[in-house]
């Protein structure tokens, strides 16, 4: 545990390191959970094979620096600095000089198919799933790991050697922020990499001697809140991954509560408390945080591409020229006119979880264009976070009452209106949609004593809008969703 400075813990405010897939952010919060400054940088994406995605780690370092220092020179002194960050992209790197030894492989890319194939042949689904909660799939850290010792030159003898280090995007950061002093992780990502055993809370040896990964490439696995390092004198107090921090930002304290982030891709979580729920509907089972050295549980499911469908149709097919545009041209058109878009350009993640789907267009006409494409985009997103719900609602044994919403899409009244027609239930959206950092300040925050409890926290929360269900033919509308995902799946085999 490290000591938080004098300076830092006479301030009453906390900064929040959010490291996305295609943005790094960084937001100050004062103690009413209110942003006060804020500033936000894009970085490049690398697509250098089909299915494989890649960043540069000193551009996501260098962006982060750069709105952190913004954002510090327009707020002042804070008492914290919470990071959250995008989960499963790999980072590589040489403890000596801290340069990077390849790319970053990020969560999207689908380099590691054969290698997982490999892996549930030999019978070790069942293995990974019991322990880590997680199915063999090329989204999470270990096989991209294993890639990387294998494919870059000398890199498995270094990494036995103790020479290279392995982390996640918040351990990178974490690097960074300490000038190589700290090598560490959180719980939440750790689970995120096939490796770590979420009930014995440690590094499984059996899992890495599966994975062909050396132990002393590994970080320390610390808490989710507290202070475990330091940044120019200010404690680093928070760490989670970024649907972690955003569960917690929806004060989703209670087992049973839920809540969805609709960002590059859309993440549905729901709390289970002290027990770590098996999923029997192909969900996923993950530390939500730790505390205290004791873990809570929440089940998941994963879209892989959500608001990325957005910037396809923006960078890629020009259809727009900036996400803004797809709302009024979505809803210039009453429907899709038949056009069903499944965009999984990185596969199918739950409850699918087929890395060899590719995107599909169907249903198109020569009557149909842009708009219905634009719209057909939004249904796809709530079409994919819809079958999470239904997934989730078999495991609760309940219907879901409300499903709370984040991240930067829900400010689409369009999109939210269509999932909660396409749910049946309400969709609520809160006054602050920043949640993933702002879970990671309040994370923060209790650690330095600048929040009480949680019971204050829950207190902040405030919802902006309500969605209510409207009167639509949604079996039809599902159906057709259905038989579009069909033609999508094994498509790359």
């Amino acid at each position: 545990m490290v000591e938080s400075s004098s300076r830092a813990s006479k301030a009453s405010q906390v900064l929040a390191l959010d490291q996305g897939t295609t943005s790094s952010r960084a937001i100050v919060f004062d103690r009413a959970g209110r942003a006060v400054a804020s500033a936000q940088e894009e970085f490049p994406q690398r697509y250098p094979r089909p299915g494989w995605v890649e960043h540069d780690p000193r551009a996501i370092w260098e962006s982060q620096k750069r709105v952190m220092d913004e954002v510090l020179a327009k707020a002042g002194p804070v008492a914290a600095i919470g990071i959250t960050n995008q989960r499963e992209t790999t980072v590589l790197w040489d403890r000596a000089s801290g340069e990077p030894v390849h790319p970053a492989i990020v969560w999207q890319d689908r380099r590691t198919t054969g290698f997982c194939r490999e892996l549930e042949a030999a019978g070790h689904a069942a293995t990974f799933a019991e322990r880590t909660g997680l199915r063999i799939d090329p989204y999470f850290a270990g096989t991209k790991l294993r890639w990387l010792l294998d494919h870059v030159d000398g890199a498995r003898e270094r990494a036995e050697a103790g020479e290279l280090a392995f982390g996640t995007i918040d351990t990178w950061l974490v690097w960074n922020l300490t000038g190589g002093g700290r090598h560490l992780s959180d719980a939440t990502n750790a689970g995120r990499t096939m490796m770590y055993d979420i009930h014995r809370n440690q590094w499984d040896d059996e899992l890495l001697d599966i994975l062909g990964v050396p132990a002393a490439v590994l970080p320390e696995v610390v808490d989710s809140s507290g202070v475990v390092a330091e940044h120019e004198g200010i404690p680093i107090a928070g760490i989670a991954g970024d649907q972690h921090a955003a569960l917690f930002g929806q004060a989703c304290f209670e087992p049973g509560m839920a809540k969805n982030t609709y960002g590059t891709g859309c993440f549905l979580l729901m709390q289970t408390g002290a027990e770590a729920v098996a999923s029997r509907n192909r969900l996923l089972t993950t530390i939500a945080w730790r505390i205290d050295g004791k873990c809570e549980y929440a089940l998941e499911g994963s879209v892989f591409i959500a608001g990325a469908v957005v910037q396809w149709l923006r960078d890629e097919l020009g259809i727009i020229a900036d996400a803004g545009e797809i709302e009024p041209l979505a809803g210039s058109v009453d429907d899709s006119n038949g056009v069903v878009l499944v965009p999984a350009f990185a596969g199918l993640g739950a409850p699918h979880w087929d890395p060899s789907a590719r995107g599909v267009a169907v249903g198109l006409t020569r009557g149909a264009n842009r708009a219905h494409l634009c719209r057909a985009a939004l249904e796809a997103i709530a079409f994919q976070s819809g079958e999470l719900v239904r997934a989730m609602e078999k495991d609760s044994g309940r219907p879901l009452s409300e499903l709370r919403v984040d991240g930067g899409a829900v400010v689409n009244d369009l999109l939210m209106q269509i999932q909660s027609n396409l749910l049946g239930a309400p969709v609520t959206r809160p006054e602050n949609i920043e949640t993933t950092a702002l879970g990671a300040a309040y994370l923060a925050g209790l650690a330095v004593g600048l929040w009480e409890g949680r019971g204050e926290i829950a207190a902040q929360w405030r919802r902006d809008r309500v969605f209510e269900p409207e009167e639509v033919d949604s079996a039809a509308l599902w159906r057709d969703w259905e038989r579009a995902v069909e033609r999508a799946k094994g498509w790359a085999e």
